[in-house]
């Protein structure tokens, strides 16, 4: 699905936008009630609407049907910021910085997961090489999220992962999304 929608409270941001001012975008997107009651839900995929973003930044309104999530990925050279408009989410993320390029498979060391859940009106803000993975756990009930990224998302590389063994899988770029 590839609709623009606008949040009430236009940005003010005119440089390039900070983690912070992802943040505040997402956190103003998401008290929009009627912005989140537009978002069509699916009860099989998740779907998403495309946002205008503060100073040309991307931003998504994104469905969670129950029990859907997106696999460990990162944005790569982008930062960004997501919040719970609905539901609950929990987000799984590695607190190392991984090597951007030049690996296939990396074991991880003991203490660097991180886990937290994310409730409606709850969000965070990341940097570059972020890697994490975000999840609907609920059995029965929809979650509806805000997200933002800055610069527009060059590519997001894909990883799976076996206990502590992380192996990159796949590099998406833009073209692929279209």
């Amino acid at each position: 699905m590839s609709v623009s929608a606008s949040p009430a409270s236009p940005s003010l941001v005119t440089a390039a936008p900070t983690q912070r001012d992802l943040l505040d975008f997402v956190r103003r997107s998401a008290e929009d009630h009627e912005l989140i009651a537009s978002l069509p839900l699916d009860p099989e995929g998740r779907t998403w609407v495309r946002l205008e973003g503060p100073g040309g930044s991307e931003a998504w309104l994104i469905g969670w049907p129950p029990g859907t999530g997106t696999g460990w990925h990162d944005h790569a050279e982008s930062v960004g910021a997501f919040l719970t408009a609905s539901g609950e989410l929990r987000e799984n993320s590695l607190t190392a910085r991984l090597p951007a390029d030049g690996w296939k498979t990396l074991e991880l060391s003991e203490g660097v997961d991180c886990e937290r859940t994310l409730s409606a009106g709850r969000g965070r803000a990341f940097g570059q090489h972020h890697v994490h993975e975000v999840l609907n756990e609920s059995t029965s009930e929809h979650a509806i999220s805000v997200h933002a990224y800055y610069p527009p998302l060059p590519q997001i590389r894909r990883y799976s992962r076996t206990g502590a063994v992380l192996r990159l899988e796949t590099v998406e770029r833009p073209e692929d999304w279209q």
